[in-house]
């Protein structure tokens, strides 16, 4: 099955005009989400033989990028589902299937979402504010606040992580929640500028138990060589990239229509004849260009196991940068060309310049990303 197949133009369409009102109304995209599980698309990184439908991170981003032009918020919502069995996917194709049952368990159509996410951590995945209190029989308390938790209406299992200080070392505990379990509450506060219909809402960790099956993995603090680590940055990074890419992909496809629809009073002439406007539609043009194979190269290296080595989280976080600075400078040269219809509640394109803006929140920002970078290729800051 192709992206097309699973993803039909009919589908898209629909999708596209749920996506105004979920963001005037500020709802979550429960309609998508239904459709999206009959086509089978949350099992997508399962394998045939499981029930899954056998994609590698590739054939996900593509599909994921596709549905972005339709639907941007729903992507990222999905998105999150999709890292997780994302994970799974890799683990599995590096010898470990540790996480085995996440796959099953999204056959059987429970949906993941990603609870890590903290005010104020730039440490990300190396550090934790949340403790996690180990109860002695393997099962672990958590209590902390996860902010950005996208899918907070329909998650049935949230994975989380907390650090644990009870023993000679801290270490960071990995685990999945189920949504009965008591001792978390889910905020009503994703009143956002755009991608509203991901309803990413704060998520109060209480106290909330993992149980002992659920408890997946324990690190060290600091950077570490886990295949964890390395999946959940391939998977959230690549699949983040191509929802960016997607929303900058339609961008685009608006302006070129919307210029040739567009007729100049003084000339009488498509706006498409004017040699500005010709400009910046080919600068909107190039840049997107630039985009696709940097996606498609770095998820087919992930698929086909290639070896990085040191320029791996470089590749990666600088495939984010790439993708949603991308989006935003093409969502900004087709506004310009478009016309003051673009500024009008309810317009495709500025529901787009809004959603566009959360690519500058999502880990690495660009401070990261270029650190990142600069240690690959510089080496660290001398202490």
């Amino acid at each position: 099955m192709t992206p097309e197949d699973l993803l039909p133009d009919d589908l898209l369409e629909r999708f596209r005009e749920r996506a105004k009102g979920y963001d005037e109304r500020n709802e979550f995209c429960h309609e998508d989400l239904a459709e999206l599980k009959t086509q089978g698309y949350l099992r997508m990184f399962a394998s045939v033989d499981d029930g899954g439908l056998g994609f590698g991170l590739e054939q996900a981003a593509a599909a994921q990028r596709r549905l972005a032009t339709a639907a941007p918020a729903t992507a990222l919502a999905i998105n999150m589902h999709l890292v997780w069995t994302g994970v799974a996917h890799l683990l599995h194709e590096r010898g470990d299937d540790s996480l085995h049952y996440v796959l099953q368990e999204a056959v059987a159509g429970e949906v993941f979402a990603f609870g890590n996410s903290e005010a104020g951590n730039d440490s990300v995945l190396f550090d934790s504010s949340t403790v996690a209190a180990p109860l002695g029989d393997g099962s672990y308390s958590f209590t902390g606040t996860k902010i950005f938790t996208s899918l907070s209406p329909a998650w049935t299992r949230l994975g989380i992580f907390g650090k644990d200080e009870t023993g000679e070392e801290p270490v960071l505990v990995h685990a999945f929640i189920t949504r009965d379990a008591p001792g978390y509450t889910i905020k009503d506060d994703w009143n956002t500028l755009g991608m509203r219909a991901s309803q990413s809402n704060t998520t109060v960790l209480d106290g909330v138990v993992a149980a002992p099956e659920r408890v997946f993995r324990k690190l060290p603090v600091g950077p570490n060589a886990d295949p964890l680590i390395f999946s959940i940055f391939a998977c959230f990074e690549t699949l983040l990239a191509a929802v960016y890419t997607g929303l900058g992909e339609r961008a685009l496809a608006i302006g070129v229509a919307t210029v040739q629809k567009r007729r100049s009073k003084k000339s009488g002439k498509s706006y498409a004849q004017d040699p500005d406007i010709r400009w910046r539609i080919a600068d909107a043009a190039l840049a997107m260009d630039g985009l696709y194979p940097q996606l498609e190269a770095v998820a087919r290296d992930v698929d086909n196991l290639v070896n990085h080595g040191s320029q791996w989280f470089p590749k990666m976080v600088g495939l984010k940068i790439r993708a949603t600075e991308t989006a935003r400078t093409v969502v900004d040269l087709t506004i310009r060309v478009s016309g003051g219809g673009s500024y009008f509640a309810g317009n495709e394109l500025g529901r787009l310049y809004r959603d566009v803006l959360a690519g500058i929140f999502h880990p690495s920002d660009d401070e990261s990303a270029h650190a990142t970078i600069a240690n690959a290729w510089l080496g660290p800051i001398e202490p």
